[in-house]
């Protein structure tokens, strides 16, 4: 049997009917003990490494209060712009998210400032 290039392999699957092709796939599957989303996952090496390095929305997440609980409040509401009353849930319901769906460089001042109000702050 001669061996196809990439080219006829396409143009020979573009001629088949959707049931004609879903039917190859099966029959591939079987052949090769593979599935064909497992094909599709393996697809290109070090998807999902490159999809965590394209993340570009962040939630700052207050872990504690820590000692210092008021300088904590009222740095979550100079983030947030909550009320007091908001604020002192957010920071008693702890660990809550305080910003979510923020941009790297807000997420790492936001949870600088909280640190340095004394609250101990992950960034997701």
């Amino acid at each position: 049997m001669a061996k196809l290039s990439t080219e006829e392999l396409l143009s020979a699957f573009k001629e088949m009917t959707i049931i004609e092709l879903s039917e190859f796939v099966k029959e591939f599957e079987e052949t090769f003990d593979v599935t064909a989303a497992a094909v599709a996952v393996a697809g290109p090496a070090g998807g999902a490494a490159a999809a965590e390095e394209e993340q570009t929305e962040f939630d700052v997440v207050l872990e504690s209060a820590g000692d210092k609980k008021i300088a904590v409040i009222k740095e979550v509401r100079a983030l947030t712009s909550l009320g007091l009353k908001e604020a002192k849930e957010v920071v008693d319901s702890a660990p809550k998210a305080v910003l979510e769906g923020a941009t790297k460089e807000a997420a790492e001042k936001a949870k600088e400032a909280l640190e340095a109000a004394g609250a101990t702050v992950t960034v997701k």
